[in-house]
């Protein structure tokens, strides 16, 4: 009897063929009709039955496949399905092997995909412009499977080639190791069989590259016409979009010269400039109608451009910084310099002293914080005892003195014409003193009593500066600069610092005076809080936040700054300012953007009006209008290695250099902190105990003299101390008891007559 021959199984087409199926011990194994198709092996007594009776399927895509012998193999589903097949030859179990391997990775994959697609699957609709584009896309998705669901039959096809190539290799070993004699026929026939199970796998997987060729050729041109179609369309798409924003830039510009200002203030009647051609007037329309961003702030206020029309104003009627439209800020300060007499005129040219660029790299010290600071909660920071491990080798009054870094702020501003520009200058200055806290969480010395510290800065940068603590308890340290330049700064700083266990809160109190010598301009303002996060856990990061009001007490013109905090759920960068320069009717002038770390910019204010309300609270925000952002300062920056050196700033890097000449009591002869920089901290551990220890001798003998002179038990509990070269002082700006500069200072260093000075070091 004849039996048709099976065809070598390819992946994708249906397999059949004759097989034994065992039965039972009684019949043992019985002739099976097999048919191999769609992930499912049926089988029928006689092919007759395909039509009508099915004896049993079982899904390959849950089915275990496993050889037993040469001719045997077992395919199961977990137990409720077992065939113990056997097959005429190894030939032909092998083919079937193949076969049902293949389609059992075939049946694995659709069953995924149709998990996938699941989601995804939509009723019919009836037909709509999309429809096509919706075909298309799932006409590609379904070519993509297919070619995937072919790369993964010629992986599969690849496994079994390596796999008999293996076993082929081992027989043709054994062979060559045969002697000749009587078992020769039996390794020769082994190698034939395991030479034609290579050439079966090896024709399927021959057939199946073939299959994915002929796929990929049939489908390669389509897809490009589909690829040409989607750009063409894209560029059709922004054309249109690019087309929509014109016709909506020339519609606002529209609406706003109809209804932002009256007929009564428009644009003056046209000159000749203005009226001798249409034409030009739309081009410089065109040339400078410049759209920017509008800055957001819910509590504050909004910008948005202003009308082109005063782009093309004249400085004639705009005071200060709006006369520089069209001019860098090089050229605006150098047409300030020449046009004010007044302004100092270099004498003669003195050589600048070299100063350092770099100190010793940080030592990479460990030290567990909690165990220091888990007793601390609650307290002050001036009180708590810290070892110089979270010191940075610069004391609080250098840390004051860095204010000054960016000094050339009030060099322009006083050379301004207009209170309102010279504000600008100021409130940038005030934001800049930030910049340099951006990564230094490390803390200064607390200054001893009666320490001080000089910056003089004359043939640099025009100034110097003085700076005493003049109390210990509380902590408060006095600075005075003077600028050649027409400025004076002063301050009373007094620190207020609370532990919180996760944060530290810093809030500096006190006052800080700028006075512009040539207009008698004097501002004040105040500090915002710092706030050091990640104490305990973490990496120790800074954020600035609060509200600054810088007031010009001689003109009423006021700068109200805001400091925004930073929030993990805000849509603004980190570090933002933003500020408003009014006059003393409340009229604002100029809008403040930035942030404290990196930049801040300034826009003039060409018309202001109430917007929506502000949400919930039902506030409505204001709308200014203004032109184009102009930068005012940007932070210089970092020397390099700067992460190696405390993040120290050029300025920071001289402070503590020595100098000749200083006073016995400045920050740069503190042996601590000079030894601190130098890297030897067990050192400075144990000079920093020495000095407190002699500050705290000092105070208990003035409390002593105190009682002994019958003094009241309030000045007792006070330091009792008399600076050296501040005089207390009633404020008549801000009301508050502060200090002043009583002079002397540098008369004494120039005549080297420091008796005087207390030894605290």
């Amino acid at each position: 009897m004849s039996e048709p021959k099976a065809p070598t199984p390819t992946p994708g087409d249906t397999y059949k063929g004759w097989l034994f199926k065992w039965t039972n011990y009684i019949k043992g194994y019985q002739r099976r009709w097999f048919v191999l198709s769609n992930g499912l092996l049926s089988y029928y007594r006689t092919q007759a039955e395909m039509g009508h009776t099915c004896r049993g399927t079982i899904n390959l895509a849950t089915a275990n496949i496993v050889v037993e012998d040469s001719c045997n193999f077992i395919i199961s589903n977990g137990g409720a399905q077992t065939y113990h097949l056997k097959a005429s030859s190894e030939v032909e179990r092998q083919r079937w092997i193949t076969a049902l391997e293949l389609a059992k990775a075939k049946a694995v994959r659709n069953q995924a995909d149709q998990s996938d697609d699941s989601g995804d699957e939509c009723p019919m609709s009836p037909p709509s412009a999309g429809q096509s584009g919706a075909s298309r896309n799932s006409e590609v998705q379904s070519t993509l499977r297919t070619l995937g669901s072919k790369v993964e039959d010629l992986s599969t096809c690849n496994d079994l080639i390596a796999k008999h190539g293996s076993a082929l290799q081992r027989s043709l070993s054994e062979l060559e190791g045969v002697k000749i004699g009587g078992d020769t026929g039996d390794k020769i026939r082994q190698v034939t069989e395991r030479a034609t199970l290579f050439r079966i796998t090896s024709n399927a997987m021959i057939n199946a590259c073939r299959d994915f060729l002929s796929l990929a050729q049939a489908h390669s041109k389509r897809w490009q016409k589909a690829l040409q179609a989607e750009r063409e369309q894209r560029v059709r798409l922004e054309e249109t979009l690019e087309q929509l924003a014109k016709q909506h830039n020339h519609l606002e510009r529209a609406f706003k010269g109809a209804t932002v200002l009256p007929p009564s203030q428009s644009h003056p009647a046209t000159d000749s400039k203005g009226s001798s051609s249409g034409k030009g007037d739309a081009s410089d329309e065109e040339d400078e109608n410049e759209f920017f961003d509008a800055m957001e702030d819910p509590q504050e206020f909004i910008t948005v451009p202003a009308d082109p029309k005063y782009h093309r104003r004249s400085g004639s009627n705009v005071s200060g910084i709006s006369s520089e439209i069209g001019m860098d800020d090089q050229s605006l300060d150098e047409q300030s310099l020449a046009s004010n007499p007044e302004s100092p005129q270099p004498q003669e040219l003195e050589p600048v002293k070299k100063r350092r660029v770099r100190i010793p790299d940080k030592p990479n010290y460990s030290l567990n914080l909690w165990s220091i600071m888990k007793n601390c909660i609650g307290k002050e920071l001036s009180k708590i005892p810290m070892p110089v491990n979270f010191n940075e080798p610069i004391s609080m009054l250098q840390r004051l003195s860095e204010d000054l870094e960016y000094s050339e702020l009030l060099d322009k501003g006083a050379k301004c014409q207009s209170s309102l520009e010279q504000l600008c200058y100021v409130a940038a200055f005030t934001v800049s003193s930030y910049s340099t806290t951006v990564h230094r969480t490390g803390k200064p010395f607390n200054p001893l009593l009666g320490e001080t510290f000089e910056l003089d800065r004359r043939h640099d940068s025009g100034y110097r500066s003085l700076c005493e603590q003049v109390s210990h308890h509380p902590p408060a340290a006095c600075h005075h600069a003077i600028s050649e330049r027409g400025w004076t700064l002063r301050q009373e700083i007094t620190l207020a610092s609370k532990f919180r266990g996760k944060y530290l809160s810093i809030m500096p109190l006190g006052s800080i005076h700028c006075i512009f010598e040539k207009s008698n301009n004097h501002y004040t303002w105040k500090k915002v809080t710092t706030t050091v996060h990640n104490i305990i856990v973490g990496k120790l990061w800074i954020d600035q936040s609060g509200e600054i009001d810088i007031v010009n007490h001689e003109t009423g013109d006021r700068c109200h700054l805001k400091f925004a905090p930073y929030s993990y759920f805000s849509r603004d960068v980190a570090r933002k300012v933003t500020g408003v320069v009014t006059d003393k009717e409340g009229k604002a002038h100029y809008v403040l953007s930035g942030t404290w770390d990196e930049k801040m910019e300034f826009s003039r204010v060409m018309q202001s009006s109430r917007g929506g309300e502000n949400g919930t609270e039902g506030r409505q925000k204001t709308v200014y209008q203004t032109l184009k952002a102009r930068e005012i300062w940007r932070k210089t920056p970092l020397p390099e290695g700067a992460e190696n050196m405390y993040y120290f700033s050029t300025l920071a890097l001289t402070l503590n250099e020595l100098e000749d000449g200083v006073a016995p009591t400045d920050s740069r002869r503190r042996p601590d902190q000079r030894l601190m920089e130098q890297g030897q901290w067990e050192e400075a551990n144990a000079e920093k105990q020495r000095l407190e220890e002699k500050q705290r001798s000092v105070r208990r003998e003035r409390e002593r003299e105190a009682r002994s002179a019958d003094v009241d038990e309030e000045a007792v509990h006070q330091d009792n101390y008399s600076a050296q070269w501040f005089d207390h002082f009633d404020d008549p700006h801000t009301g508050e008891q502060t200090h002043l500069y009583k002079g002397g200072y540098w008369e004494a260093k120039d005549q080297g007559t420091w008796e005087n000075c207390p030894d605290i070091f």
